[in-house]
């Protein structure tokens, strides 16, 4: 039997970090099943989801937490894969203006239309010829069965002026 553990990973950048993790992992038959990771601001910060043998879950939790010894925050979730969400997921793209508040009012549309944030990418990009800053996101949504995309974009654009909204 297996055992699915989700890891958030927090710690300075340096090399070798994820192979460190990655040995833990291995050495106590995990598989590395996906993850997101990013350097932000000269810090590391990931999060990933390992499986392992049942047997095995205790001393790889034991091992990934002794990864403080190099710097490293390991928080470490028991995957409850019972509650998988089947709706919808849509593939977002928002551009526009950056102003304060930008990313507040997306969320609080997304959750007043009953939307849930799956992946969110969120950067700053040069306007082509303009020079000022777009405010850019792409991620993934899940969505009630009762919202169209058509729905979505209406109600996003409708958040800034100027905003930009692509749905796959």
């Amino acid at each position: 039997m297996k055992t699915s553990l989700v890891l958030t990973i927090l710690g300075t950048d340096r090399t070798g970090l994820v192979g460190s993790v990655a040995d833990r992992v291995a050495a106590h038959g995990g598989s590395w099943q996906e993850s997101r990771m990013a350097r932000l601001a000269g810090q590391f910060a990931g999060i990933l989801r390992v499986e392992c043998p049942t047997a095995n879950r205790e001393a790889l939790e034991e091992d990934l937490r002794a990864l403080k010894v190099l710097g490293l925050t390991v928080m470490i979730v028991h995957d409850p894969s019972e509650d998988i969400d089947h709706r919808a997921t849509l593939e977002l793209e928002i551009t526009g203006l950056d102003e304060p508040g930008i990313v507040k009012r997306i969320t609080n549309t997304l959750t007043s239309l009953g939307a849930n944030v799956e992946e969110w990418h969120t950067s700053l990009e040069s306007a082509p010829m303009a020079g000022h800053l777009l405010f850019c996101t792409r991620g993934k949504v899940r969505v009630p069965d009762n919202l169209s995309a058509a729905q979505l974009i209406e109600s996003l654009e409708a958040v800034g002026a100027g905003l930009t909204v692509d749905v796959r």
